[in-house]
């Protein structure tokens, strides 16, 4: 069972019931300081900077949610699509607050499964950006769902389609000329207001159900263990559609903590952006801190300047222990390469690399891992800002029980999760409802231990362990580790690869980075690459594993793994394509 924690001091559990209290507590507390900026046109870096303070948030969820229910909607679902925006997170706001249930869809779905979503959710409404508005003409054309309304984020010109800009204002005049509706609302806190889809393809998505209840319980335990201030600055990034990045950037970070939400102009504009909005707090996957920690390294290389950085870092590290902090003077050109004022990162979706967490804080930026899931709303756990334990993914949620089911001799197995957070259940799917919540415990399907201080680690998936004909287990995500530290490897993926004696060949599939491949290795052909990279499998990664592990076939290749757009593997997706 996993234990208890004690915060230090400034670390108070939050006392948040529902959403509505959630807003008007910000509103109270934060009133004109700014809580969203965006850049008018995101493809023009000089673009006029929009700021929206917290008051006028509360008011335009106001004017949408007092129309929306005069629409008709009240208890009913709203869709919700599109680029990381202020308007998608109006939408949000006005539509739980307003006793009706979100709806949030993934942005990189193709039609198909865009389609299949409103009509598994029963969706009477959909609120998206100017990309689909062909998309959700069709379906509405076709008539094989409950869609009454097509709500465009953008100005668009289309008879089928109501403006966003039209139905706030209407829902001012409403407003003006008295109309309480919103006010008189009464929120159930226990029953579904969110339904979230899980990643997959269509079929396997499932429809997961969460009350308010269910994500403010999360929201209060948070400053248990990570603090931010009404001073931060936060780049959302990740996929808002996914609970991660909703809850603890929107509605924790700013909605809770005052922070400031700056929404990024891409991709490609991550860098930049953490510049131009003087972000403090980013909150990101694995893949995108090996991205960073790996470039950092390599201009530490070009500049000439490994050696003293080097010898530099034992002493800073220690001078940190005794509370002697140089690390930001000492490293003030690798802080100003990311911004100039990264004070933290905050990790979720998959473990990240232990030494990778360490680079990075020897350089003064703090590293915060968490783990969670859909289901539990998000966060099972999470590192505390004063209580760490890199390559962990973290102590249990002050509210929640964590065990391990049917623990190996390891004392590895099944991490199953108790506490508020848990969801309510699969939306119109007993079945599999029955298969993970049991005597109100939720079966996560990862693997991983409880070590004697409550930190809790994963293995991998349960389903993703490949069990060897003696009886050995393998767990993937072990070896993927080892073989991520190659300097040219961007990504893997590692599986069992039956054989004719109804065994498993350890098999990994490696995704090279070509540019590393021409730095290090100049004059190969690529035609040789896999011939390198086995080589450096064999006497650099088999080296470090008992014979049982060792890699024994490899897979090379420059294009990316099949990933979710959190950037989690497909696993099935790639095993399929591999053949196996």
């Amino acid at each position: 069972m996993s234990k208890k924690i004690k915060p230090t001091k400034g670390h108070v559990m939050g006392d948040i019931k529902d959403f509505r209290q959630l807003l008007d507590r910000a509103v109270t507390k934060y009133g004109d300081k700014i809580a969203f900026e965006y850049k008018k046109d995101a493809t023009n870096k000089n673009s006029e900077i929009i700021v929206k303070t917290f008051n006028q948030f509360k008011n335009d969820a106001k004017k949408l949610s007092t129309i929306l229910l005069n629409m008709g909607l009240e208890g009913k679902r709203v869709a919700v699509i599109g680029n990381n925006s202020y308007n998608w997170c109006v939408t949000y706001i006005a539509t739980v607050t307003g006793d009706m249930v979100i709806v949030p869809l993934d942005k990189a779905l193709p039609d198909t499964e865009i389609k299949s979503l409103i009509k598994r959710s029963k969706a009477d409404a959909v609120v998206f950006d100017e990309k689909y508005v062909n998309v959700f003409e069709e379906i509405k054309k076709e008539g094989d769902t409950n869609l009454q309304y097509l709500i465009c984020m953008d100005d668009v010109e289309n008879p089928n389609i109501i403006k966003y800009s039209e139905l706030i204002q209407k829902g001012e005049e409403l407003l003006n000329s008295g109309d309480n509706r919103y006010e008189n609302i009464k929120i159930d806190n226990q029953k579904m207001s969110i339904m979230l889809f899980t990643s997959g393809t269509t079929a396997a998505a499932k429809a997961v159900m969460l009350s308010q209840y269910n994500v403010c319980s999360n929201i209060n335990a948070m400053p248990y263990f990570v603090l931010m201030y009404d001073t931060d600055v936060l780049l959302s990034f990740l996929p808002i559609h996914h609970t991660f990045e909703c809850t603890i950037t929107f509605l924790y970070g700013c909605l809770y903590c005052g922070a400031t939400v700056a929404f990024c102009d891409g991709l490609r504009y991550v860098v930049d952006n953490l510049k131009d909005y003087g972000i403090t707090v980013f909150i990101t996957v694995p893949l995108m801190v090996d991205i960073v920690y790996k470039k950092i390294n390599k201009g530490i290389k070009e500049q000439g300047k490994e050696k003293l950085i080097n010898f530099m870092k034992p002493i800073t590290n220690g001078l940190t222990k005794i509370h002697i902090d140089l690390r930001k003077k000492v490293y003030k050109q690798i802080i100003d390469n990311l911004g100039g004022k990264i004070r933290l990162v905050i990790i979720g979706g998959a473990p990240a690399d232990k030494s990778t967490i360490l680079g990075l804080n020897s350089f003064g930026i703090s590293i915060i891992q968490g783990y969670g899931l859909t289901e539990t709303s998000p966060v099972v756990s999470a590192e505390a800002d004063y209580k760490k334990n890199p390559g962990a993914a973290g102590l249990v949620m002050v509210n929640e029980e964590v065990k391990i089911d049917n623990p190996n001799e390891e004392g590895i197995g099944e991490v199953v999760v108790k506490g508020p957070n848990v969801m309510l259940g699969y939306y119109e799917n007993e079945e599999e409802t029955n298969k993970v919540l049991k005597d109100g415990w939720f079966y996560t399907g990862d693997l991983g231990y409880l070590d004697k201080k409550g930190f809790l680690f994963l293995t991998g998936r349960k389903k993703d362990v490949i069990v060897l004909k003696n009886g050995k287990n393998i767990y993937p995500q072990e070896i993927e580790f080892l073989i991520s530290k190659l300097p040219f490897v961007a990504e893997n993926i590692v599986y069992g690869k039956p054989n004719k004696d109804k065994d498993y060949v350890i098999s990994a599939k490696i995704v090279y980075s070509e540019e590393e491949m021409k730095g290090l290795y100049p004059d190969a052909k690529k035609s040789e690459y896999k011939d390198i990279i086995w080589k450096e499998i064999k006497e650099k990664i088999n080296t470090q594993m008992p014979e049982y592990k060792h890699i024994k076939e490899i897979q090379v290749t420059d294009e990316p793994l099949i990933k979710t757009t959190t950037q989690k593997v497909k696993r099935a997706e790639e095993f399929k394509k591999i053949g196996v």
